[in-house]
């Protein structure tokens, strides 16, 4: 091995040379329009057609080209990641830079090394900008970047191995994947099947009324949820919290996980006492999404959360705790009925959205509050050891992914050999 200056990837076999992205690549700066080019995303998983959530404009002439085999790499720290070989002819956002070889090489090796982290950390040092968000890194830094250079057939070796490897690799994990959802599926199931018909299955069953709920057990009503609150649904503060530790923690969509938690992070969004007093949250209190890809996701607020009030795109219900257990409610709303009753809403409406009316008129299936108790505390215990399966099942996965990245630096960067020959 031998020490190179570039402190991203360090030592390197005697045998590699070290160069730049400029010596390697040429950039491609055509304009052209989407009329003429179909239009492409430049994301992790490479250059696809154009993603039906990515932002569309009217400047459809002002895009760049993109020829089949060149590299396309976001330019900007946001999108850290998101780059790749294209498949296709077409055209992308002006963000991007698009390269094209210049000399003999395995593309597909380059792929990986410009996908590894250690990469993506030294392409945006090179980089300028006002805030981390807008910070970008344009061509005339990149291509001075120093990458470590094995010969072709080199290239060709690191890149078969690779491949192989992260093709069972990547079984693994989609395995794993399948397993989680399966899970989650037979969480949501049993769920729906405690919440429809109890715990005994000996008793008699009746139609609720409802199509898409069908049979429930006898016993049980079907009413609107507003006939089971305290108060009126209420939206959230229109307010722009701040990042001072204020006297409210300020909760947004985007702090509640998938799993229905509160995340903390450096974002976390704090108001005063007087801005934040008309929307306080009290223990028991379940936040609905209103709008946009989380639209239904909920969130059950608990007084160890401490002092918090809620935002805008969020709608609070209050449950009348002598008709319907804050809990018992959270869990209605992880059944597929909750699900069925979400895509009838969608069917009637051109957007996905969810105001407080609507919200309102879910109808909830309600037992009577001694049965719900029972309900919570065996739905609880259940889903207790599903989610430590499916916990373990993810912390697995992220362990094989990060030896997955470690294995692609590891040989993309020499400091583990490929044998050439057998």
């Amino acid at each position: 091995m031998k020490r190179s200056e570039a402190k991203w990837f360090g030592t390197l076999p005697e045998r590699w040379q070290v160069s730049t992205v400029g010596a390697l690549y040429a950039v491609r700066n055509e304009k052209v329009s989407d009329r003429d080019y179909p239009p492409l995303s430049v994301t992790m998983k490479g250059v696809v057609p154009q993603l039906e959530t990515a932002a569309k404009t009217d400047a459809h002439d002002d895009r760049k080209l993109v020829k089949k085999g060149d590299f396309a790499i976001n330019s900007r720290s946001d999108r850290r990641g998101s780059c790749g070989i294209s498949e296709y002819d077409g055209s992308v956002s002006l963000i991007n830079t698009i390269l094209t070889p210049r000399v003999k090489m395995n593309p597909h090796y380059y792929n990986l090394l410009f996908h590894t982290a250690e990469f993506a950390d030294e392409f945006y040092k090179w980089g300028h900008g006002i805030v981390d968000d807008l910070w970008t890194t344009r061509w005339q830094e990149m291509k001075n970047i120093c990458l470590p250079i094995p010969d072709l057939a080199e290239q060709e070796a690191i890149y078969a191995f690779l491949s192989e490897k992260v093709a069972q690799i990547d079984a693994l994990i989609a395995n794993q994947e399948k397993q989680i959802e399966k899970l989650k599926q037979y969480k949501q199931a049993l769920i729906t099947e405690v919440v429809t018909k109890g715990l005994d299955p000996t008793v008699p069953m009746k139609d609720s009324g409802v199509e898409w709920i069908g049979i429930i057990n006898a016993s049980y009503f079907v009413q609107p949820l507003k006939y089971l609150l305290q108060e009126p649904m209420m939206y959230g503060a229109s307010e722009s919290g701040t990042k001072t530790n204020d006297y409210y923690r300020y909760i947004r969509i985007t702090d509640i996980d998938n799993d229905g938690n509160l995340k903390h992070s450096e974002d976390d969004q704090y108001l005063d006492q007087i801005k934040g007093a008309p929307y306080e949250l009290h223990d028991g209190d379940l936040l609905f999404a209103r709008s946009g890809g989380t639209v239904g996701k909920t969130f059950l607020y608990r007084s160890d959360y401490g002092r918090s009030a809620f935002a805008g795109y969020l709608i609070k219900g209050s449950c009348n705790k002598a008709k319907l257990l804050p809990e018992y409610l959270y869990y209605y709303t992880q059944s597929s009925l909750y699900a069925l009753w979400k895509e009838s809403i969608f069917v009637q409406s051109t957007i996905q959205n969810i105001g407080a009316n609507r919200y309102s008129m879910l109808p909830v299936i309600t037992p009577s509050i001694s049965e719900q108790y029972t309900i919570v505390s065996f739905i609880k215990a259940q889903c207790h050891y599903i989610d430590l399966l499916i916990d373990k099942k993810i912390k697995k996965n992220e362990k094989v992914n990060q030896y997955k990245k470690s294995l692609i630096y590891e040989y993309v960067t020499g400091k583990k050999e490929v044998q050439l020959f057998a």
